[in-house]
């Protein structure tokens, strides 16, 4: 009874068929679960006959072959992998899901041993820092930054740990610019009565993080009236920490108290005339073109001479040396400070100093002077050359040598205090303060009381750049709303040390951290897998596949989730493929196809049966 056998077979593959729906229904809920289903095969035949070819001479045609079949096997049990399941939304930030209209891309995790493939995109982040499958816990892998140029570095894949120690803060920044906007009432009481006349903050960091507070002070130049209207005088005060401690007070009691730094040196101007290209840069002229130079009130300045080395690329001057058989000069060195050497008692060496030279008994050769010495002559020097001008500006004549022995003239003007900022009377607009729009903070003189590994100390600080070119001079009711902000076009701020506050990740896979001193820095890239034949993939349980001989390798490296258009999308995840209106129709021709064969193996008892009672 071959039937017999048949219908046997018939309802292991029907329950074969029935185990796969049964599997299905059950996870028509499970996150990214991909359907599968049976397809049935015949089993080989029996030949009763064989077939037998027509015979034209004897009229006889041919004849089938007589098969009977013996039942059936199960063929194949398939994926439906590449059919995308619906979305469902989170409103997780670490929920994923791969956006592909082929659904060939799968997400990389690893057990710390084995390499598997999953389209589930629900992860956490565990105590170490790792995003971690929320299922099994194996880590997400991905690219990491290169911490050298912050770019992703497209390698072996590896796990992705998001809050590592080194993502828990973002380094802060050193303010480098401020602009300072608003309206200067010339009618402010503040500006005349006030001893600190109108006071200006401004409030900065260092390249620690570490916040500071300079003030400004704004006074009308002369009586503000005639041809003092419409100009202002602004000088810092002073710098505060934010323990309201002065800085300049602590930076002068923990480096060299022989040499302090006043709020003059940090905000003394640098606005130099004469000798000028039209970039502003100083430049050497001739002998010749300039011989004579006379201050404002008249007197002729006597020349100081000097060998100058020129930078042969730029033409700038880089290096001021005494001409020989001279015995005094006074200029600026590279860092803007002002320096005097007086070598001997000399007649180069004004009348008016001569004297104060003998008093402070000023030895023969400046290097051997203390440093006392050296700061009492400095300041007798400075006194002087505030005298030169009534408007403090104090002007220099340089004359010498330069690298190439040429000869050479150089003129400048240096006010030494304050900046002076000047409006148009008429408009009330801002017209300049020094030479142009901004004036320096000098921050950088401000040195630290440690030390580099080149025994140096060095600064904490950069130098700010000051942009007053939005300043108004208005009638504003007699109050001024002049204020400084840090930061020029959103540039320059500068940046306390940033605690990191939330996590994000864009739809090629980047992932980025935010800290709450406003940076937003990229931490590691998620890589996708594709495999050139996505169906032969293997489920291994947990919503994981892993490769076999039928789907292709892993290279270790993986690719970009938008080489091929696609993208990830977060807040949402991939549920499963399952259609349950047609598996429930697969359940119902599955059952009557059991039902059917169980028939025929009732029949076939039947006539087994029949048959044992003929022999009776």
């Amino acid at each position: 009874m071959r039937s017999l056998y048949s219908a046997v077979s018939g309802l292991k593959t029907h329950q074969t068929r029935m185990d796969v729906i049964g599997n299905n229904i059950a996870n028509v809920n499970t996150e990214a679960f991909k359907s599968s289903r049976v397809t049935f095969s015949e089993i080989m035949y029996q030949t009763t006959s064989q077939a037998s070819g027509g015979n034209a001479t004897l009229g006889i045609g041919g004849v089938n072959a007589k098969q009977v079949g013996l039942g059936v096997a199960t063929g194949a049990t398939s994926i439906a992998i590449t059919t995308a399941g619906a979305a469902e939304t989170t409103g997780n930030p670490f929920d994923l899901k791969l956006t592909d209209s082929q659904t060939t891309n799968f997400f990389i995790v690893s057990d710390g041993t084995n390499t598997f493939f999953t389209r589930s995109g629900s992860y956490y982040v565990d105590g170490n820092g790792y995003l971690c499958m929320t299922s099994t816990g194996y880590t997400l892998m991905g690219w990491q930054v290169d911490p050298t140029t912050g770019a992703i570095k497209k390698d072996t894949v590896t796990p992705l740990q998001v809050m590592s120690p080194a993502n828990q803060t973002s380094a802060p920044e050193a303010t480098t610019k401020a602009q300072v906007s608003g309206i200067l009432d010339k009618n402010d009481a503040n500006l005349k009565s006030s001893e600190d006349g109108y006071v200006m903050t401004l409030n900065f960091y260092d390249d620690l993080g570490y916040s500071y507070t300079a003030r400004f002070s704004v006074r009308p130049v002369g009586s503000g009236e005639g041809e003092d209207a419409g100009k202002y005088k602004v000088s810092l005060t002073d710098i505060l920490d934010q323990y309201g401690e002065s800085v300049i007070d602590k930076a002068n009691r923990t480096n060299n108290v022989n040499d302090p730094i006043t709020a003059d040196d940090l905000f003394s101007a640098q606005n130099y005339d004469g000798v000028r290209d039209a970039d502003g840069k100083i430049i050497m002229t001739p002998a010749g073109e300039v011989r004579t130079y006379v201050d404002k009130n008249g007197k002729e300045l006597e020349p100081v001479k000097f060998n100058f080395v020129r930078d042969t690329a730029t033409g700038e001057i880089t290096t001021f040396a005494q001409a020989d058989g001279n015995q005094y000069y006074y200029y600026e060195d590279a860092s803007g400070k002002t320096v005097v050497a007086l070598l001997a008692q000399g007649s180069q060496i004004p009348n008016d100093l001569q004297d104060k030279a003998k008093i402070i008994g000023m030895p023969a050769d400046y290097a051997t002077m203390t440093d006392e010495q050296k700061k009492e002559v400095q300041v007798e020097l400075e006194k002087q050359a505030k005298m030169l001008d009534p408007k403090n500006q104090t002007l220099y004549y340089y004359e010498g040598k330069d690298s190439s022995n040429n000869d050479v003239n150089f003129v400048s003007a240096r006010s030494m205090v304050q900046h002076e900022m000047v409006f148009d009377t008429n408009e009330g607009t801002f017209v300049s303060i020094g030479n142009g729009n901004s004036v320096m903070l000098n921050m950088s003189k401000v040195l630290s009381n440690t030390e580099n590994a080149e025994g140096e100390r060095f600064s904490n600080f950069m130098d700010i750049e000051i942009d007053f070119s939005s300043v108004l001079n208005l009638n504003n009711g007699g109050t001024s709303t002049m204020q400084s902000l840090k930061g020029q076009d959103g540039d320059g701020a500068g940046k306390k040390l940033g605690a990191l506050t939330g996590l994000s990740v864009d739809n090629s896979g980047r992932v980025y951290g935010s800290y709450d001193n406003g940076n937003t820095i990229l931490l590691c890239q998620v890589s996708v897998a594709q495999f050139s034949n996505a169906s032969g993939l293997e489920k291994v349980g947990d919503n994981c596949y892993q490769t076999t001989l039928n789907s292709g390798d892993f290279d270790g490296i993986g690719v970009e989730i938008t080489a091929d258009g696609s993208s990830i999308s977060t807040g949402e995840l991939e549920m499963s493929n399952v259609d349950l209106s047609a598996q429930f129709t697969d359940m119902i021709i599955t059952q009557r196809g059991f039902q059917a064969n169980s028939r025929v193996i009732t029949t076939s008892d039947t006539l087994l049966e029949e048959l044992i009672n003929l022999k009776r």
